[in-house]
Order: C-alpha cells, then structure tokens, then sequence
C-alpha cells in the first residue's frame, strides 16, 4: 500500500494510491501523522485505518503534480518535533564497484582512511543475528521538519554553498508513541541533497555538508520493504537529461541491516520523545558529484524507485548573497 499527502484549499489531505494515474481520498483530519497516532492508541494497523476510511472519489495524480500540491507524505503539525537524520558508509555499491570496495578494505589496517575503517566494520559487524547489537554506524544531523521540501518544490542551496548535490536514498519514517517506543510508519524515498565539495575537503566538514534541505516523498510504502531495490537517478537541464545512473539499496546492497541502524539511532533517549516524529536516511553510493558533475541553479533532480511509485522531482536553486551575520547582543 501506497499513500500521499496533498493539499486542497490549505487543507491537508491524505490520499491512496490506486494505480499509476488515481489517487483514492481518505478521510484523515491531521494527515498521515495523526493516523498513526491512532493506530498506535488503538493497536490498529495503519493499514487497517486508511483501507476503512479511503472513499469512492477518484482524483487525478498528475494533476496533483502539474498544480504542486503535492506534500511530503508525512509531515508534523509542529515542524520542531521532527528530527531529520542520516547514516553514512552504509552501501556497498553496484556491482562493478563493490569488488573494488573490498579490494581496499583488505588492506593493511594502518593504510586506511578513516572513511574505509568505519566502512570495515560496518562490513564485518553491521549484520548481526536477530536480537543483537552490530557496529554502529556514521551518523549526522540534518535538520528538523522545516528543512523538509516538497516534492515538485525547489530545493534551495544557501549562498556560502560549494556545491549542491542530489543523493538518492530511501528514508525510514518513525513516531514516537505514548510511552517512547519508536513505530515505523513506512518508507519514502528521498533526496538528501548535501554540500560534497565542502564534506570532501575534510570529514570533519561532514556535519556541516548535511546541514541543508531535502525532500521526501511523494509516496510513504506501508508494508515490508524489499531487500534488493533498484533506481535511477538523474538530472534534467533545459529538459535534457544531463547526467543519469542506476542505484541500488535494500538490505542486500548494504553493509548494515537496517535493524541496526534503526537501533543505533534510536538508542539515545532524546530520540525517544514521545509524539515526536523521525525521518532517517539510510545513505547511498551513487552520486553526480563522483562523475564530475556540478548541477546548476534551474537543474531538476529526479529520483525513481518502481516500488515507490511516482518519481521524486526537485528543482535547484540558490540563495542570494547575503551579508556576514551580525548577532545582537542582550547584555
């Protein structure tokens, strides 16, 4: 089952996804969120909730997209109550490159990057039996719910920005219930879009390469993922296609299960606030920026998965020069 979430008169709705081409409306006041939060109350499924309330209407999906109405597929009434996070070294790349990829982890441990050490043990420990603790990844902050664009929306670079770059991911989506247990609500596939120049001069520079937009969507898959998943990711300029690349992911074509991941993150108790609503990337090996690609302000990035229905589409842009910050002082 697919959902997404529109608007229509400034009023959120949530909508089913019937096929390709219709979207079957469904009753939801507050969205997907607050569907959750009552399948979490009353020990319902999700999709037990959305199958009861969806209606007979039938609305056009791409006209949804040509009006830009089109929303995140699941979004928090208080945008501070949603933390925006991300793994790294998690894939292990497509199929030409992953010999590569072990051919340097073989090396001498002395010889190895920081970057290839974390990816080592991800690698040896990130798949542990069920009901244990695996390595723990790389992981980084990018933002609370206002960093989160829409679908068909521009995603905006900020000024000081040395480069703008799309990173095809799939995305886990979590809420909090009463008593701090994280749910998974679903997946989405999502454009993480991150600074490489500035996070490949130095990795200490990583937290700040993340800290930017991304987008999400446009559909939420409710349900059990697939372990192999294949995409493509491409960028559009003038309407041509100027740079385009399949990507895989799924627990097969990574180094941690994403019950580790899941677990890494959520360990900490100030992931667990009840209400709050997460949205995790779970990284990716396929980037433009790797085949010398700089995008321009105008690009569109476009994400596909088949199993996610409709692709991910999002304009660049760039913010106006803006003067060195001044900060007041109160004293």
């Amino acid at each position: 089952m697919r959902v997404i979430q529109y608007v229509v008169a400034d009023q959120l709705c949530v909508g089913l996804v019937q096929d390709h081409d219709w979207i079957l409306p469904v009753m939801a006041e507050g969205g997907v969120y607050a569907l959750a939060q009552e399948a979490i109350t009353h020990s319902r499924s999700l999709r037990e909730l959305i199958s009861e309330r969806m209606t007979d209407e039938r609305i056009a999906y791409q006209l949804l997209i040509d009006e830009k109405r089109l929303l995140p597929p699941i979004t928090h009434p208080d945008p501070a109550h949603c933390l925006v996070t991300g793994t790294g070294l998690t894939h292990l790349g497509s199929a030409d490159t992953r010999s590569a990829m072990h051919a340097k982890v073989t090396a001498d441990a002395a010889e190895l990057t920081d970057s290839m050490r974390m990816f080592k043990l991800g690698v040896e420990q990130g798949k542990p039996p069920a009901g244990q603790v695996g390595a723990q990844p790389e992981w980084f902050y990018k933002g609370d719910g206002s960093s989160i664009v829409a679908p068909e929306q521009p995603l905006q670079a900020p000024c000081f920005a040395e480069d703008a770059g799309e990173e095809p991911e799939l995305a886990g989506l979590y809420i909090n219930g009463p008593d701090g247990t994280p749910w998974r609500v679903g997946y989405a596939m999502g454009n993480e879009f991150s600074d490489h120049v500035t996070e490949r001069f130095n990795y200490l520079w990583l937290a700040h390469s993340k800290l930017r937009v991304c987008s999400l969507g446009p559909e939420l898959l409710l349900g059990e993922l697939p372990e192999h998943l294949e995409g493509v990711s491409r960028i559009r300029r003038n309407h041509s296609v100027i740079w385009e690349k399949s990507f895989l992911t799924g627990e097969v074509n990574m180094a941690h299960t994403l019950a580790n991941l899941e677990q890494h993150h959520f360990k900490y108790a100030q992931f667990r606030r009840p209400g709050d609503l997460h949205v995790h990337f779970f990284g990716t090996a396929t980037l433009s920026f790797a085949d010398g690609i700089k995008a321009q302000a105008g690009d569109v990035f476009e994400i596909e998965l088949n199993q996610f229905g409709r692709p991910l589409r999002n304009p660049l842009q760039f913010e106006n020069e803006q003067p060195v910050l001044a900060i007041a002082d109160l004293a």
